[in-house]
């Protein structure tokens, strides 16, 4: 079996590359970017996104802190509406240390009414695929069995200022699930993180 080491000694310096290479200046570029690359940190909570969305979240000592990528894959002409691929290399440390990889295609729309004065742009990436170094404790089902490979969904809003839109700031509600045990019965939701991050296009 190939063996990557994906340790925190190993991944935190890739980390801070990515840190090191979004504040540099970048050239001028078109009115929209197609790549971007970001990090962001999250704090591992108990129920599924519509559940933290509605307060219903209980929050544990269990942190994750990840890089993400995007490359746009296709733009509407006139509509605010594009496709991205999104991709994330994260480390999970607390009740466990464990690596995860994902990647998901999703929807962006920037057509929110107050655009001109603080651009918001909701992404929505409810199918894509997630696979985790080992079963965390939080994915174990009641026979301490569980999946590494599940499904990746995540729900973002990004803010940016009209004038620097290759900057945003962004809130990411990051899921893995059986898709209500399609993937498996082992009987654990998966895990959620309640995420914030910053991300530069390019």
């Amino acid at each position: 079996m190939l063996f990557i080491d994906m340790s925190p000694k190993k991944l935190l310096p890739a980390i801070a590359m990515a840190v090191s290479a979004m504040l540099m200046p970048l050239a001028a570029q078109a009115d929209e970017s197609d790549w971007s690359i970001g990090v962001y940190a999250g704090k591992y909570h108990d129920a599924e996104p519509a559940g933290a969305l509605a307060g219903r979240a209980n929050y544990a000592e269990h942190y994750m802190l990840a890089v993400t990528g995007s490359k746009t894959l296709w733009r509407h002409s006139e509509w605010p509406i594009a496709i991205e691929l999104d991709g994330m290399l994260g480390q999970q440390a607390g009740m466990a240390n464990l690596t995860e990889i994902a990647v998901a295609p999703a929807l962006r729309w920037s057509g929110l009414p107050w655009r001109d004065t603080l651009r918001t742009d909701i992404r929505l990436a409810p199918l894509g695929l997630s696979y985790t170094s080992q079963v965390g404790p939080m994915e174990a089902g009641p026979d301490g069995r569980g999946s590494r490979t599940l499904n990746y969904l995540f729900v973002e809003a990004a803010f940016s200022r009209p004038q620097s839109k290759d900057r945003e700031f962004f809130v990411r509600l990051h899921h893995r699930c059986a898709i209500y045990d399609l993937l498996n019965n082992y009987g654990a939701n998966g895990e959620d993180f309640l995420s914030f991050g910053f991300r530069r296009k390019f």
